[in-house]
């Protein structure tokens, strides 16, 4: 283990142990989803303990980050992954091609995964392709998924998943070794929307709570920032909770005490709590700078959106006329919204990293944050969370998709 890294063993052994030791007929094979907020230390736990603690057990781990590459479709970032797991084993790859009809096949690349929406390929079916790399190496396959929510931001990475759940139903089966799903996400609200209703490829997988980093954290993090008095970890932990359990915050601040040679340790612990502020400050600072910078509707749409939250639908006509209160409170004067006008405002928004939407037009805030920082600047009306009116007098109960 690097000495450079937090590690979380007791964590990690008890996620792998859940995952791996569950039966085929138990909750946890039909996947785990964990939610933590973004920027909370999230993904490097799941590269430099979770991934080695499954390898450990036996597992052959494959990983696919969907928000590293934001142009990338999730449905092809999670193809690649399994594609590039399968590269590493010619074996694999020229049974499948012979499957196809094809005699001779690039370990590297001539083989190809479309998706449908129940999981056969054009070429491949993702589900014979993990049915193969599971008997060839006789291990269990576990495919982490981070970002996961953002699967179903596209019809590609919407179709992934039912093709995951039908390689999930099959290598659960006595014929193979297993295949576990990890997904996590910086939303539960978001990830929920995997799982919730029966449309959803992984419908009632368990949902918990990412336990955030806490005392151990702060106790390894004081050891190391090299400081010439000493602070107190209760204190600097109750920082850490203000700063949302945000290492980045945590870590700029204390490595600015070292530009002080007056401190000492009667007065670090004033400046560190300034210092944490400062940090939340300028990072609330530019969030606000781009929501300052949005169109008259825009402003109002994301108000709106903001004190509604899950039950936001966006083109009902109680939110048009939420909208239309908005705007007639900013200017003075009636404004009559449309709805094509919201719908470029929504689009307007996602651009702008703002919001966030799933392929079958659901929108939320992008980070759920963000309402509270509104809340607290004073920019939202709370009467915009009324009751909106009887599914008969809705324009639409979740929104219309995007043309």
């Amino acid at each position: 283990m690097s000495s450079d890294v937090f590690h979380r063993p007791k964590v990690a052994e008890a996620i792998a142990a859940m995952v791996l030791q569950a039966s085929p007929t138990s909750g946890y094979a039909s996947g785990l989803f964990l939610a933590a907020p973004r920027r909370t230390g999230k993904s490097t736990f799941l590269r430099e303990d979770l991934r080695p603690q499954l390898e450990a057990k036996g597992a052959l781990v494959l990983y696919a980050d969907l928000w590293e590459d934001r142009q990338a479709d999730p449905g092809d970032v999670i193809v690649k992954s399994v594609r590039g797991e399968l590269a590493r084993h010619a074996g694999v790859v020229a049974k499948l091609a012979r499957s196809i009809g094809l005699e001779k096949v690039t370990v590297a690349g001539a083989l190809t995964m479309t998706l449908d929406r129940v999981g056969l390929g054009a070429d491949v079916s993702l589900a014979a392709a993990l049915a193969e790399l599971s008997d060839a190496t006789r291990q269990p396959i576990v495919l982490i998924i981070d970002e996961a929510q953002h699967a179903i931001t596209t019809p590609a990475g919407a179709n992934a998943l039912f093709a995951l759940k039908a390689a999930r139903d099959e290598l659960n089966s006595s014929r193979h070794h297993g295949l576990r799903v990890i997904a996590t996400g910086s939303s539960r609200d978001k990830l929920a929307m995997l799982r919730n209703s029966r449309d959803q490829a992984f419908y009632q997988a368990p949902l918990q709570n990412f336990p955030p980093l806490g005392r151990e954290y702060i106790d390894w993090l004081l050891k190391r920032v090299n400081l010439p008095f000493e602070l107190d970890a209760g204190f600097v932990h109750e920082q850490f909770t203000a700063a949302t359990c945000r290492p980045e915050i945590l870590t700029t601040a204390l490595d600015a005490l070292h530009f002080d040679p007056d401190l000492d340790a009667a007065t670090a612990p004033a400046r560190l709590r300034e210092l944490v502020r400062e940090q939340v400050a300028e990072f609330n600072r530019e969030t606000l700078r781009v929501v300052h910078g949005l169109t008259a509707l825009q402003g109002a749409v994301l108000r709106v959106m903001a004190v509604r939250g899950e039950h936001f639908a966006p083109f009902e006509s109680a939110t048009l006329a939420a909208y239309e209160a908005a705007l007639k409170k900013e200017s003075r004067r009636a404004v009559t919204v449309s709805e094509s006008a919201v719908q470029q405002a929504l689009s307007a928004l996602q651009e702008r990293g703002l919001v966030w939407r799933a392929a079958r037009g659901v929108y939320a805030l992008e980070e759920l944050s963000l309402a509270e920082l509104m809340r607290e600047e004073g920019m939202l009306d709370e009467t915009a969370s009324a009751t909106p009116p009887k599914a008969s007098s809705r324009a639409s109960a979740r929104g219309k998709p995007k043309k």
